[in-house]
């Protein structure tokens, strides 16, 4: 090669390096990671409210407890004592138990749906708010997507150009 080719194609080289470099650098900046189950997990405020959420749970298998409990005494009772009864008073006992058996059943339901409601009552502020803090991080650091890297997580921010309209365009739609 001639001198005037070599450095032509020194340039060339350096500056197609240089460029790679820059998208690659680019590229990387643009793109942040967070487990949001870890940082939800350390919050105070969750901490605090999976507490009090564990408090009425207890307080909920408790009553559950004490009634599931009442249930089971008062069907020996009428079993020991069923030889001595009348079929009506049987058939009332009967009757009676099966009642306690469907409040317990509600119960246990209600408490359930309640315990759900009452987590989704507090939590979902605590989300928001790690949510915001998220972003608000990303827009100060120059992120423009941010990954949620906890198990099936997903994309939390996303400020770069979304493809749909071109990619219709392309397809013909």
């Amino acid at each position: 090669m001639k001198p005037v080719q070599s450095s032509i194609y020194t340039l060339c080289l350096g500056l197609f390096f240089t460029l790679i470099t820059s998208f690659s650098v680019h590229a990387q900046n643009n793109f942040a990671h967070i487990n949001t189950q870890q940082l939800l997990s350390e919050m105070p405020e969750v901490i605090a409210v999976n507490k009090e959420l564990e408090n009425l749970e207890k307080q909920y298998t408790t009553e559950l407890d004490s009634s599931v409990k009442e249930y089971q005494t008062k069907a020996q009772n009428y079993a020991a004592d069923a030889e001595n009864q009348s079929d009506l008073i049987n058939q009332q006992r009967s009757r009676e138990l099966e009642g306690m058996q469907q409040n317990i059943a509600e119960f246990r339901q209600t408490a359930s749906l309640e315990l759900q409601k009452k987590q989704g009552e507090l939590m979902n502020p605590l989300i928001e708010k790690a949510r915001g803090a998220i972003e608000a991080v990303a827009l100060a650091q120059g992120y423009d997507y941010v990954l949620d890297s906890s198990p099936g997580g997903s994309v939390i921010v996303s400020n770069g150009k979304d493809l749909m309209a071109d990619v219709k365009r392309e397809l013909g739609f």
